[in-house]
């Protein structure tokens, strides 16, 4: 008798690459099927999907049982679980799970993520008002009694990826510092797939920086001596990964475009930077982040010739078209620096949040 309730229990169990191997090169997913049961799949209709700080987006997951069209057995309540992947793989954030009526999110996601539910397979997971930390891969993984499948799908941001450095200098910041220096110029720390993105489009910085995963790289398009050797091939090059809290380096922040207006102040004399403050708040305004000149320049194409203040005491100024005295070879956030901020007169950009 127990060896014919052990053969009615047995389950089987089998692995397989994800079908995404560019981006998941060592995760396998484990499948489990009841051996007298259909086997259950999760299918994610598109690997990436993409979107914009403050829109609103669905990441597809459907589920169903092989050779049939039935959404589940009914003999179990299906039960829906999204977590969010780290860069490392190493762990899983929850996000939101769902299991009859009950329903629940977790975090900063809560009042923001639910599922679309467009059918009785579908366990797609709307997220509204994104957030720059809501870039990453998702998870979705669906379970009815002893049988489960998951399907990973990518969110990736518009946006633009900055080299940032304080007021102190070249490689100043550990890893949780450089966190902090993204949060304080409206961006966060960039990925490794962001950095690689603007690389691709360009972007040469010979610094090395935090990535999100607490490695240091930087992106090189032109091999020259003191950034590799000019005998080197472009590329991203790899510091590898450092000690997050004794190591020292620049950092790479990825912002997205912003619910507000970003602008030059015109204003009858230069300023002091307590004087850029106050003219600012004047014009019912804050002084604008380093993320948003950024942002304003990347994405909107905005272009200035004058420089100005910005939050974190830094003098820049936006250049989209290429010009004689206003960055003649190439388009680009011009920096100044970080002059004295009780002496030196310049003018200043300020953004001003919608409600």
């Amino acid at each position: 008798m127990k060896s014919l309730l052990f053969l009615v229990l047995i389950s089987v169990c089998w692995a397989e690459p994800h079908p995404d191997n560019s981006s998941l090169e060592n995760e396998r997913i484990i499948h489990i099927q009841a051996e007298n049961g259909p086997r259950l799949l999760v299918v994610a209709e598109q690997a990436k999907i993409f979107s914009h700080r403050g829109g609103n987006v669905t990441l597809p997951c459907k589920f169903y049982h092989e050779h049939t069209s039935t959404a589940g057995s009914g003999t179990h309540k299906i039960r829906v679980k999204w977590t969010k992947l780290t860069s490392d793989y190493l762990k899983e954030v929850d996000v939101f799970v769902a299991m009859g009526r009950h329903r629940k999110s977790y975090g900063n996601y809560q009042g923001r993520v639910f599922l679309r539910e467009s059918s009785e397979n579908d366990a797609s997971l709307i997220i509204t008002n994104i957030i720059l930390e809501d870039y990453g891969r998702y998870k979705c993984e669906v379970i009815e009694g002893l049988e489960d499948d998951t399907a990973v799908v990518a969110l990736n941001l518009e946006g633009v990826v900055f080299p940032y450095s304080p007021r102190l200098g070249r490689y100043n910041l550990n890893f949780h510092e450089a966190q902090q220096a993204c949060l304080d110029q409206d961006s966060v720390i960039a990925s490794f797939d962001q950095l690689y993105d603007a690389w691709r489009s360009g972007l040469d910085w010979c610094n090395a920086g935090w990535l999100s995963d607490g490695s240091v790289q930087y992106p090189i398009t032109k091999p020259r001596e003191p950034c590799g050797g000019k005998n080197t091939v472009p590329g991203v090059r790899n510091y590898g990964f450092w000690d997050k809290d004794k190591s020292r380096y620049d950092v790479f922040c990825f912002t997205s475009n912003f619910n507000g207006r970003f602008y030059y102040l015109i204003h009858p004399t230069k300023l002091t930077y307590d004087e850029a403050v106050q003219a600012c708040l004047k014009d019912g305004a804050q002084m604008a982040k380093v993320g948003q000149i950024f942002a304003a320049w990347k994405l909107l194409g905005y272009d200035r010739c004058d420089a100005g203040w910005l939050a974190d005491g830094s003098v820049r100024y936006p250049i989209s078209r290429p010009r004689k005295r206003c960055s003649p070879n190439e388009a680009a956030v011009r920096f100044v620096g970080f002059p004295d901020k009780k002496h030196k007169l310049y003018g200043v950009y300020c953004f001003r949040a919608y409600n």
